[in-house]
C-alpha cells in the first residue's frame, strides 16, 4: 500500500509543517508555503519592494555572517528593531524600508520548510492572503495537465514543548490558494485541500476581522503589533509571487 499521509493520487495536496511537508512534497511539480503571520507575509511585501529574501531557520550568530556575506539586510527580532537595525519579520517594517536589495529573513516556521523544500525538485512559492490570488494564477500556468501542487500550511510553535501548533490563519490562506487553482481549472483536489478550502470560504467575507481574533492575531495585537494583521488582512492587493531560485526568494509577476 502507498504512503497514507503523501495523498497520493490527488493533483492538490495540503498538510501541516515541515513533517507535512515531507509527505506530500514527493512528486509535487509546485509546493506552496503558507505562513500568514508572518513570514510569507513579509515575503509578499519584500518582493513588491522588488527585494530578494534569503529565508533562514534561526536568528543566530550565523545569519549575521551570511547577510554580511551578501551584502544583504538581516532582518531582527520584532523587539529589537532599531535606527541601525530597521527591518524585522513584521511586515509593517519591510514596507516602511527604503534601500534595500537584499534581506535575510530567518523564521522558525516558514522559513524552515522553504529551506527544508528548495532541493524537492517542485517550484518553492510563499503565499499569504495578500498574493494567493496571483500565486493561483501563477501555480496554473507552470503545471501541465496532471502536474500535482503541494500546500503546506506552516503553522506556528507551542512555547511549552516546541511542538507543532496548527494556525487558522494558515489554513485560511493555504485554502484561499486552493480556492483560486479550482478557479484556475485545476481539480482532483485531497479532502485535506477541500477543508481548507471550505475553511477559507466560510470566512472570506469576514477575514480581516476573524485575524484580528484567531490566536495569532490576538497574540501580535497584545504585544503591540496590530499593523502586521492589518497587513496580513490586504486580501489579494499583490500580484507579484515570491518564487525560491536557489537560495532566494526572487519575486516573479
Amino acid at each position: 500500500m502507498s504512503d497514507p499521509y503523501g495523498q497520493v493520487g490527488f493533483r492538490v495536496r495540503c498538510d501541516w509543517g515541515p513533517v507535512g511537508a515531507d509527505a506530500v512534497s514527493p512528486g509535487a511539480a509546485v509546493l506552496a508555503v503558507v505562513d500568514v503571520l508572518s513570514f510569507t507575509t513579509a515575503l509578499s511585501v519584500a518582493a513588491d519592494r522588488g527585494i530578494s529574501v534569503l529565508p533562514y531557520r534561526w536568528r543566530d550568530e550565523r545569519a549575521a555572517v551570511i547577510a554580511e556575506q551578501y551584502e544583504a539586510m538581516l532582518a531582527v527580532g520584532r523587539s529589537q528593531v532599531s535606527l541601525e537595525s530597521p527591518v524585522s519579520l513584521s511586515p509593517a517594517t519591510i514596507a516602511a524600508t527604503a534601500g534595500v536589495r537584499r534581506l535575510v529573513l530567518p523564521s522558525p516556521n516558514g522559513s524552515t520548510i522553504a529551506q527544508r523544500m528548495a532541493e524537492s525538485g517542485a517550484a518553492v512559492i510563499g503565499v499569504s492572503l495578500r498574493n494567493a490570488a496571483a500565486a493561483a494564477v501563477w501555480t496554473a500556468r507552470q503545471i501541465d495537465g496532471d502536474g500535482v501542487v503541494a500546500v503546506v500550511a506552516a503553522g506556528e510553535r507551542w512555547r511549552a514543548d516546541n511542538s507543532l501548533r496548527p494556525a487558522v490563519e494558515d489554513l485560511w490562506g493555504a485554502g484561499m490558494y486552493i480556492a483560486g487553482l479550482v478557479d484556475a481549472g485545476i481539480d482532483g483536489l485531497s479532502p485535506e485541500a477541500e477543508g481548507a478550502m471550505a475553511a477559507y470560504l466560510s470566512v472570506a467575507p469576514r477575514i480581516g476581522e476573524k485575524l484580528s481574533k484567531c490566536a495569532s492575531g490576538r497574540e501580535l495585537i497584545g504585544h503591540g503589533y496590530p499593523q502586521d494583521v492589518d497587513v496580513a488582512a490586504e486580501v489579494g492587493v499583490s500580484e507579484i509571487v515570491p518564487v525560491l531560485r536557489g537560495e532566494w526568494f526572487e519575486p516573479v509577476r
